[in-house]
């Protein structure tokens, strides 16, 4: 297990911890897992939200904008990656020789305070997964402590703070960020070629799940997934296998298309289980909840409750995420923005009961449009009709000129437009009874997803 002792030594000399940007979907579940631990914490954001009223709910005060009398009396600041190095707190707290952590350390630290932490990683799914698994143990009264990186609508947030060992966490490979964790058990779906801003190399970038699944004891991996199985190559601990495949040691059978999602058989070596009905759409969403069997199996929760917990589970927030529907017009937001994604996305909606598929799309990074131009073309070209809007660049310079013009040049039926309002304008008008709309991207796409709720309402 991976352990820095340095920054482990400061999280349990510190009494008061002050987090800057402490409203952030990384930041608020970490908030409340360390008031729970007993900390006096402070924080600071620039922007009112649901999140900060529940961290205010607990007690915590929190400022409005960043001040550097805001550390004043703190052990430890932590600050999230979004926050610039030139921030008044950080600056403060340099001049008054207060120990700063950025906020992935700080949840390594965390993990290492719990004797059943499941890591969850891979390409794809790690959200929808992290949030299926937590709704299990919560409503199996495991009392799990979660940090999901979206919305659980059973607990209507980012993460829970329990009293239990459990510990479920979103392992997030990019930058290496999920190597400061220490998780006893890791859970991989998939690995796909995400990221090579990063990591260069597809051998890199199964290399780093390598070190990430050669932390834990135990391994639940994608025994389809040819990438996932090479990193259990000389893994000392227990493998435990999920896939379509009757060779995993989980395998479904009986697999059928249900009204909004598939039903399937699990099975275990050999054996039927029990069969489950999931309500949340598309085939890989088959293998997401097999791997939460699995996970759940190995730590003694009973089918029952396994069973229970993943049919009452309707998504993760922008997982697939139903907004509506207005006069036969069904609205719904997703966070894909990887051609896999989408490609898993525009299936799953068209395996269900619409007249067409209407998709609003808004590539996030340079970088990454321009290295899967062709594959975007493909995962697009999927849906009835498509509307983009322009590349989020996010932390990247457009190097190469690439733009949404130069996918809409492969598609058939696409229109660009210029903002977040425009492509709502340009959907709404588009469409008719029985059509759904799907806004996806890794950015700010939502917001025109909310525009489009609103006139829709109308």
């Amino acid at each position: 297990m991976k352990i820095n002792i340095s920054e482990d030594k400061i999280i349990e000399n510190a009494k008061k911890i002050h987090m800057i940007g402490i409203g952030g979907s990384g930041m608020c579940p970490l908030a409340e897992i360390l008031h729970s631990k007993g900390y006096i914490l402070t924080g600071s954001d620039v922007n009112e939200s649901d999140p900060l009223k529940r961290i205010r709910a607990l007690g915590i005060n929190v400022f409005m904008g960043h001040e550097p009398q805001n550390v004043h009396g703190a052990d430890l600041i932590v600050y999230s990656a979004a926050i610039n190095q030139q921030n008044p707190e950080l600056q403060e707290a340099a001049r008054l020789g207060i120990p700063t952590m950025e906020r992935s350390k700080l949840l390594g630290a965390v993990t290492r305070k719990f004797d059943r932490v499941i890591g969850v990683a891979g390409t794809h799914g790690k959200t929808t997964t992290t949030s299926c698994l937590t709704q299990v143990l919560v409503m199996a009264n495991a009392d799990p402590t979660a940090v999901i990186g979206g919305r659980l609508p059973l607990i209507n947030a980012n993460g829970i703070a329990g009293k239990s060992e459990f510990m479920v966490c979103e392992s997030c490979e990019f930058v290496d960020t999920f190597l400061q964790l220490s998780p006893d058990m890791a859970v991989l779906l998939n690995i796909d070629n995400d990221h090579l801003d990063y990591f260069k190399t597809m051998d890199n970038l199964v290399a780093s799940f390598k070190k990430f699944v050669g932390m834990s004891k135990v391994a639940v991996i994608n025994g389809d997934d040819k990438l996932a199985i090479k990193t259990v190559d000389g893994f000392s601990g227990e493998v435990i296998t999920f896939g379509l495949e009757e060779s995993n040691d989980y395998y479904a059978t009986n697999i059928e298309k249900g009204s909004f999602g598939f039903g399937y058989t699990v099975n275990f070596k050999g054996q039927p289980l029990f069969d489950l009905t999931l309500s949340v759409p598309g085939k890989h969403n088959v293998l997401n909840t097999l791997s939460v069997v699995a996970t759940c199996r190995y730590y003694g929760i009973n089918d029952k409750d396994i069973k229970k917990g993943i049919e009452a589970f309707g998504g993760a927030g922008r997982r697939f995420e139903r907004l509506g529907e207005w006069n036969g017009i069904t609205l719904v937001d997703d966070y894909a923005h990887h051609p896999t994604e989408l490609s898993a996305t525009l299936n799953a909606a068209k395996q269900l009961h619409f007249d067409r598929v209407i998709a609003v799309f808004q590539p996030f990074t340079f970088s990454r449009t321009e290295l899967l131009k062709n594959e975007f073309i493909e995962a697009l070209s999927i849906a009835d009709k498509v509307i983009l809007t322009p590349i989020m660049g996010s932390r990247e310079v457009n190097t190469t000129g690439i733009s949404s013009e130069d996918l809409a040049k492969g598609l058939s039926d696409c229109v660009c437009v210029g903002n977040l309002n425009e492509a709502a304008e340009v959907a709404v008008k588009m469409a008719q009874e029985r059509d759904i709309i799907i806004t996806m991207g890794g950015g700010d796409i939502y917001k025109s997803a909310y525009i489009m709720r609103e006139m829709l309402s109308k």
